[in-house]
């Protein structure tokens, strides 16, 4: 999703920080001890690399984060944590609004960006006592359960299943609200089961059946629709 410049120095700042820090982690998801680079959470957090430099040395110092200098940033236990509180309030929020104040799937994100760092732990309560304990958001993401953890699903892109090959949309990782717009008038919707019908070779277009019609979408779109495999 489009991502909006964040101001140095809150604790709102401090929130957003640890939450790219953690996703870029799990982007990297190779060896324990790979770092994220200063430069990368300049480009996602659209701030300048003195600024987070700046901020990796005060946190740091907080015990968040472990800083080192030239070599990169990796979160700590207590880093870890706060930015899966973050992401769990994030993740309701987005639930909450589009299935009880009906808002559209490409909406949800920038709304819950500015909720995420304003309600209370009362108010993450009540989500859930509402929601019933859900464990993923509307765009397919997990979400943290109160104690931090993660439930893992074994997900694969779209764009690998094998001719004929059935499976369930289960996540989009779609970055742009465009092109997650494009993928729901295609009939791309969470749990929805289809089947692999056509793939031209070449990295060229994909034909998805459906049990009422099929569709053709480019091998990009494919990449960002993670499926779970039927049985």
């Amino acid at each position: 999703m489009p991502r909006k410049k964040t101001q140095i120095g809150s604790t709102e700042s401090v929130e957003n920080f640890l939450k790219a820090v953690y996703a870029l982690e799990q982007e990297l998801k190779t060896d324990e001890g790979d770092r994220v680079s200063t430069n990368a959470l300049s480009e996602s957090l659209n701030i300048s690399a003195p600024s987070v430099t700046d901020m990796a040395q005060r946190l740091d110092e907080e015990g968040l984060i472990d800083y080192q200098r030239y070599k990169g940033i990796r979160l700590t236990g207590s880093g870890t944590d706060l930015a899966l509180k973050v992401l769990r309030r994030h993740r309701l929020i987005e639930l909450f609004l589009v299935k009880e104040l009906g808002y559209e799937l490409h909406e949800v994100h920038e709304e819950a960006e500015a909720l995420e760092h304003a309600v209370s732990d009362r108010f993450v309560q009540a989500l859930v006592a509402k929601l019933g304990d859900p464990t993923v958001d509307p765009h397919g993401d997990p979400i943290p359960d109160d104690a931090g953890v993660v439930a893992e699903r074994l997900l694969v892109p779209l764009s690998t299943l094998q001719h004929g090959q059935t499976a369930r949309v289960a996540r989009f990782v779609i970055e742009t609200n465009e092109m997650l717009q494009y993928a729901l008038s295609k009939g791309f919707q969470l749990n929805r089961t289809l089947q692999l019908a056509h793939r031209e070779p070449y990295g060229g277009p994909i034909t998805v059946r459906w049990d009422d019609g099929e569709v053709v979408i480019g091998a990009p779109l494919a990449e960002t629709i993670l499926v779970e495999l039927g049985e």
